[in-house]
């Protein structure tokens, strides 16, 4: 009979004060009484006493393990709504991995990534939606991501998706009175309702999904190329940037043959910063490789950040730039200001916002991120009061319901029975039940939750 009380390593691998190891089920406490002995002589770890933390050892047999401080938690007041164990003991993998194993030798089972989420998904404590928060809270960058996040984990984007499906169902109902009991004659009354509601939750709907394009920024970050011919200081740009040595710089030109791809926050935006090969003719082909890969970045950017040097005469390939950018949101980036200026055709950037700077000595680098910052203008999100989607499975699913509701609302302008209509209704309480658990297949269940860590 396969195991069902699960362990796992709750914290992140490495040395550290405090490790965590989490273990859930029927069988928690049996576990920790074979595992764990108090110093209070008088606790019963089969029956403890429900949020109380206990200080003592861990054994394997008559072998002293750790000193440890274990949390009980009773079935349903615990994150999974089972019976929860938790022992906080000293932080190495050593220790953890010891404790971990005596766990299973003595009635659990290693947990699957995810588990414990799942276990409080499947047993109602939370929903897919707010499942979904929980790995974005874990993975955020920014606080602005991290605040989305936790407005979806508190519920709204469900109590949203529920209201509309509320007033959808309603609809359903009397559709479905109708077709039962022809006899009152409702339709008229019926169709009037059905059209109202069914354009209300469409703009609702609408709001939602045009909120992605804000979300997948926070969540993704903004993808922006850095570009411009070999040795303008595209990899100083982003070390400046980075605030460290990440690309490296040599007075050779050509240093940068591949993209060179890292994480940064300016101003609470997170930015997906990609150093790229200079764009120039070359025949080496490794160089050739990383110049074709630059220009086929561009295609994807949410930003180019075109880098030009004023010390040197402007040359074909900076030209070749400019046409490359020409459709793209833009920044001028215009370094080496310290040195002799070589040209000053600015127009050329047709009306792109130009900045001057000099990575070395690490002028104009504010006046840029201002621009980043005006740019995206995140900053003037308002979480608390607006829902963000950041979700493309949510993005989907809201599309495919506006599908159906622009299905519905054509039929019913072609003055087509109301109860042809149902059809689109019931696909629309499908697709929205789907965003928040309901109706979800396993497959899909099982993919959300393996992208969680071990432990959570």
């Amino acid at each position: 009979m396969e195991k069902n009380t699960i362990a796992a390593i709750a914290t992140s691998p490495g040395i550290g004060g405090i490790g965590i190891i989490r273990i859930s089920g029927e069988e928690a406490f049996l576990v920790a009484s074979k595992i764990f002995c108090p110093k209070d002589a008088f606790f019963n770890v089969l029956e403890p006493i429900p949020n109380v933390i206990k200080y003592g050892y861990i054994f394997d047999g008559k072998e002293k393990i750790d000193e440890v401080l274990v949390s009980f938690f009773k079935a349903p007041h615990s994150y999974t709504t089972e019976n929860v164990v938790e022992i906080n003991c000293h932080g190495g993998m050593l220790v953890m991995r010891r404790i971990l194993e005596i766990a299973i030798k003595n009635g659990a089972r290693i947990a699957e990534p995810g588990e414990f989420t799942k276990r409080a998904f499947l047993n109602g404590r939370i929903d897919l939606a707010q499942a979904e928060a929980i790995i974005d809270i874990i993975t955020s960058k920014t606080d602005k991501e991290r605040n989305v996040s936790l407005v979806q984990l508190e519920g709204f984007l469900s109590e949203k998706i529920n209201k509309i499906q509320s007033k959808i169902y309603d609809v359903l109902i009397q559709i479905e009175a109708g077709i039962d009991y022809p006899e009152h004659e409702i339709e008229d009354v019926t169709r009037e309702n059905i059209f109202s509601v069914l354009m209300e939750s469409k703009e609702s709907l609408k709001k939602l999904c045009d909120s992605f394009e804000e979300g997948k920024v926070l969540k993704d970050g903004v993808k922006t190329v850095i570009l411009g011919k070999p040795n303008v200081g595209k990899s100083s740009l982003m070390n400046t940037l980075l605030r460290e040595d990440r690309a490296i710089v040599t007075d050779i030109p050509g240093t940068t043959r591949d993209t060179i791809e890292e994480y940064v926050n300016i101003k609470g935006i997170p930015l997906r910063i990609i150093d790229t090969a200079g764009i120039r003719n070359t025949e080496d082909k490794i160089e050739e490789i990383g110049v074709e890969k630059a220009k086929s970045e561009i295609e994807n950017a949410d930003m180019i950040i075109a880098v030009f040097d004023i010390s040197r005469e402007l040359t074909d390939e900076d030209y070749e730039i400019i046409e490359l950018i020409k459709n793209k949101k833009s920044i001028i980036i215009i370094n080496k200001v310290d040195l002799e200026e070589k040209w000053s055709e600015k127009e050329i950037f047709e009306g792109k916002k130009v900045i001057n700077i000099s990575a070395k000595e690490k002028f104009g680098i504010e006046e840029l991120e201002n621009e980043i910052e005006e740019l995206w203008k995140i900053n003037n999100m308002s979480t608390n009061e607006d829902i963000i989607i950041s979700n493309i499975r949510h993005k989907e699913l809201i599309l495919n319901a506006l599908e159906e509701i622009d299905a519905a609302i054509d039929a019913l302008k072609s003055d087509l029975p109301v109860d042809m209509v149902s059809i689109n209704i019931k696909s629309i309480l499908n697709h929205l039940g789907t965003i928040v658990g309901q109706n979800v297949d396993e497959q899909t269940i099982n993919g959300i939750f393996s992208r969680f860590c071990l432990g959570k």
